[in-house]
């Protein structure tokens, strides 16, 4: 009967036997018979033997020996036919295609023992049909040599499917070696270029491979004896219980050597060719032959992504199992492609999840700032770890006057387009906070902002103004879910803001409303991933956040607010399994505010006078304040700002002090034009002011006002500058 070659399928085509996962750890084993049918039976043929079938067919076939090998059963004999040679991998023959099997002849006969190898002094008796079709009788953890092509074919499916659900490299390499150990083999080494390149770009400097992992039966199982003959002797501790110590961890490729050639070269090959045995030494050091056995039990297999090799694999046996056969070279060829087209994609993958982390990074506050009177916090999640960007945003922006501005925004959708947009809206909502512009205005910029990006770009966003000094909050609002404050004795309120429309629609009017801000009390700004899913709609989120910061609070009691960094844990936490629809931002206020019996304000007018009289006043606060020893260098640098303030100004010039953990001094007025820091000639009278003020002062700046602009210095308290 003429031999019909049998050609590797795709995997989605494949029907694996049920229950069975030819890749699980446990071993392979392969069912080799099945249940004879009454009728139907096929010519020349007895019902006790099974029927036949091909390598995509739904039943496995029968492990019996091939046309032209001699039964090794005792007492039978083969009928003689025409033989076929195995098919060489690095021959002529297509390199994705099988051997040729012959067929078997139609002769009834006793089942050979399978791999036709004469049974082994004090071996396992030959199993009966039954046995082999329930799997009882075998030893277990021992598995069973894969004999037919079939076999192959549905072990190398199942293999790809578990490399393919790895998502990173870790996952990748260790899904190829728990669906090759101990199925395929008793032990795997897995070497890496390092670094692996990404994409296109062209590795400068040598090749170098770094070994990544490896893997080989757990030594329980070698104790056992689960791979020895019955009755034989237990051989010495085995080389492959040392892979580690015994191999190189680094490995640089000589241009030109033989590890070269054969990485070049992509197909698989023994360890005892001769390309083989001058390449391991390089790649596994000096005391690397040691673990490779005798005869056809190694294979070193090259792993090529798309565009080069980025590293290979070695496949080891032990010396008391069967050796590997010519079609295994096919075997680890698949093995080997798909584990590093996995890889190429793992390191793209990454490499957009870095960038993508960074984009992220760089969109939102690295660290949120500490202006006076107010404490914060914040929290960021996004939709998923596939989208590790979007378009919610949060910022905290001081402001002049010891004000801060709490911005909350979410850009419609999360990709990278969303971050890009919120990037610029993010940027233009800081620099118009730096203008000092009323809430809704800033809105009505923005807006104008988002339409000038495009037609389709929409946004929410939610624009707070604190003053710590007269415990008032300015609100205004663009279609973004209401915020709610959690007030000193627990109570949670839902502000009453009006929604406004979303940014981007254009021609609308923003109303800002003022509220108090009671000290002790904190505002929770949110996006709506954090209220809104498909399980619930926005209202009865917000319910549910407005019920778990009361529940919160009550814990610590009516006279202490809970902590900020726990309350903003404990409000992540109110988000079920189906929760996770899209971005979250979520930035908590504490407003302690600042006593009226730490703040000094005076209005002076714009006349010679005006210093003079600047002194007066700050030296009398600093005495009830009981800060003496800040008075000379305040009346001095009271006395520069006021005299250049003054110079200018036409309206009265205001004169504030603040008492926090540091002395504030804040001096207005109605000159746009912000004061600059330079060097004064010897013979110059003026110029020195400002010079002064930054050698004396821990801080100082100054800030543009929508009515002309604020100079502010800081002085530690307890000792002079």
């Amino acid at each position: 009967m003429d031999s019909k070659g049998v050609t590797e399928q795709p995997t989605s085509f494949e029907r694996p036997e049920t229950g069975v996962d030819p890749a699980e750890s446990r071993g392979a084993l392969v069912r080799t018979s099945t249940q004879s049918t009454p009728h139907s039976t096929p010519a020349h043929s007895t019902p006790s033997h099974p029927p036949r079938g091909g390598a995509g067919a739904g039943t496995p076939l029968p492990a019996q020996a091939r046309t032209g090998e001699t039964p090794s059963t005792p007492g039978t004999t083969a009928p003689s036919g025409p033989s076929k040679e195995p098919s060489d991998i690095a021959g002529n023959g297509p390199e994705h295609s099988q051997p040729s099997v012959a067929a078997e002849p139609d002769t009834h006969r006793p089942r050979p023992v399978p791999e036709a190898i004469p049974p082994q002094p004090g071996a396992e008796p030959p199993q009966s049909s039954a046995e082999r079709r329930t799997g009882q009788g075998l030893v277990p953890g021992r598995p069973t040599p894969m004999r037919r092509d079939g076999d192959r074919l549905r072990f190398v499916g199942a293999a790809t499917r578990r490399i393919a659900r790895g998502i990173d490299l870790d996952e990748i390499v260790m899904g190829l070696c728990r669906a090759t150990v101990p199925t395929f083999s008793d032990a795997i080494l897995v070497y890496l270029r390092d670094p692996l390149p990404v994409g296109d770009e062209r590795p400068t400097g040598p090749v170098v491979l770094r070994l990544r992992r490896t893997d080989r039966i757990p030594e329980e199982r070698d104790t056992e004896g689960s791979f020895l003959p019955s009755g034989a002797q237990q051989p010495e501790p085995t080389e492959l219980s040392e892979l580690s110590a015994l191999t190189s961890e680094r490995c640089e490729v000589r241009p030109g050597g033989a590890l070269a050639e054969v990485l070049r070269g992509v197909r698989p090959v023994f360890a005892d060719a001769p390309a083989a045995r001058a390449a391991l030494p390089e790649l596994l050091g000096d005391d690397g032959e040691l673990i490779i056995p005798d005869g056809q039990r190694a294979i070193l297999a090259p792993l090529r992504g798309r565009r080069r090799v980025i590293g290979a694999a070695v496949f080891l046996r032990r010396p008391e199992r069967l050796a590997f056969e010519p079609d295994d070279l096919l075997v680890a060829a698949q093995l080997a492609t798909h584990s590093a087209l996995g890889i190429d994609k793992a390191v793209l993958y990454g490499r957009e999840a870095y960038i993508a982390d960074e984009l992220q990074r760089t969109m939102l506050p690295e660290t949120l700032p500490r202006p006076t009177g107010v404490r914060l916090a914040s929290r960021y999640l996004p939709a998923a770890e596939t989208a590790r960007v979007g378009g919610d945003w949060y910022d905290a922006i001081p402001l002049p006057g010891s004000r801060v501005a709490l911005v909350v925004g979410d850009v419609m959708g999360h990709s990278m387009t969303s971050a890009a947009i919120m990037g610029q809206l993010r940027t233009t909502a800081q620099t118009l906070a730096g203008l000092d512009l009323p809430p809704q205005e800033v809105l009505h910029h923005l807006d104008e902002q988002a339409q000038r990006l495009g037609t389709d770009r929409m946004a929410t966003c939610l624009y707070a103004v604190y003053d710590p000094v007269s415990h008032r909050i300015t609100i205004a609002n663009a279609g973004h879910p209401p915020p709610v404050l959690l007030h000193l004795g627990g109570r949670a309120e839902v502000l009453r803001v009006p929604a406004g429309a979303p940014i981007g629609v254009g021609g609308v009017d923003f109303e800002a409303v003022e509220l108090d801000a009671p000290a002790g009390a904190t505002l929770l700004l949110y996006t709506d991933g954090l209220v809104e899913s498909r399980l619930r709609d926005v209202w009865t989120g917000i319910e549910q956040l407005r019920e778990k910061l009361a529940a919160t609070a009550q814990l610590t009691g009516p006279d202490h607010p809970p902590p900020l960094e726990a309350l903003c844990d404990e409000v992540l936490d109110m988000l079920g399994p189906g929760d996770r629809d899209d971005d979250i931002a979520l930035l908590a206020a504490r407003f302690d505010g600042i006593a009226p019996s730490d703040v000094a304000y005076w209005f002076l007018e714009p006349e010679d006078a005006a210093p003079g009289r600047a002194r007066r006043l700050a030296r009398r606060a600093l005495a009830r304040w009981g800060m003496e020893e800040l008075t000379d260098s305040v009346e001095l640098l009271v006395s520069e700002v006021v005299t250049n303030a003054v110079r200018y100004a036409s309206r009265p010039v205001t004169l504030r002090l603040l008492r926090t953990d540091v002395l504030r001094c804040e001096v207005g007025d109605d000159v746009p034009q912000l004061p600059r820091l330079r060097q004064a000639r010897a013979t110059d009278e003026g110029g020195r002011g400002l010079y002064l003020v930054n050698r004396l002062a821990r801080r100082w700046g100054a800030t543009r006002l929508s009515t002309g602009k604020v100079v502010w210095f800081e002085l530690n308290r307890g000792s002079a500058p």
